[in-house]
C-alpha cells in the first residue's frame, strides 16, 4: 500500500538567510526569506518555523512561529522573519507547506547552529542577488 504513494519532491523552492542592515535597530542582522526560483506559483504557503538545540548544556526550545501566503508567484521572494541573535546558536527549522495546482508539497529546511561562521557555504541567492546562506 504505502508503495502506491507518491510523495512529490521539492525543487527550486528553498530558504535564504541573507545578512542585512537594520535602520531600527542599528546593526546588521540575518533575514530569511523563501525564494520560489520555479516556474510555478506556490498556492496555500504555509511556513512554521522553530529553533531548538543544546545552549551552555541546557536543551532550549524556542516557541513555533506560523506564517502563512495564498500565493507566491513563480520567480519571486518572501521574506519570511529575522533570526534573533541569541537564536543563531540554535538550529533554525523551517516547515514548509504549499501546493501546485491539486499536489501538495512539503519539506524540512533547516540552518545549522552557528551556520554564519562558515564561509564557504555562502552563496548568491537567485532573484535576490546578495550573498547568503542558502539551505535547500
Amino acid at each position: 500500500m504505502q508503495k502506491d504513494i507518491k510523495i512529490p519532491e521539492v525543487e527550486n523552492v528553498f530558504f535564504a538567510a541573507i545578512s542585512e542592515w537594520s535602520d531600527d535597530l542599528m546593526e546588521n542582522i540575518w533575514n530569511v526569506y523563501l525564494v520560489n526560483d520555479s516556474d510555478f506559483d506556490l498556492d496555500g504557503v504555509m511556513v512554521v518555523s522553530k529553533a531548538f538545540g543544546t545552549l551552555n548544556g541546557e536543551m532550549k526550545k524556542t516557541s513555533l512561529l506560523r506564517h502563512a501566503f495564498t500565493r507566491l508567484p513563480s520567480v519571486s521572494v518572501a521574506k519570511i522573519e529575522m533570526i534573533e541573535k541569541n537564536v543563531l546558536e540554535l538550529n533554525n527549522e523551517f516547515m514548509l507547506t504549499y501546493f501546485i495546482g491539486n499536489t501538495l508539497y512539503d519539506k524540512k529546511f533547516i540552518f545549522r547552529a552557528n551556520f554564519f561562521n562558515d564561509k564557504s557555504h555562502f552563496e548568491e541567492v537567485p532573484i535576490l542577488f546578495k550573498d547568503g546562506f542558502v539551505v535547500r
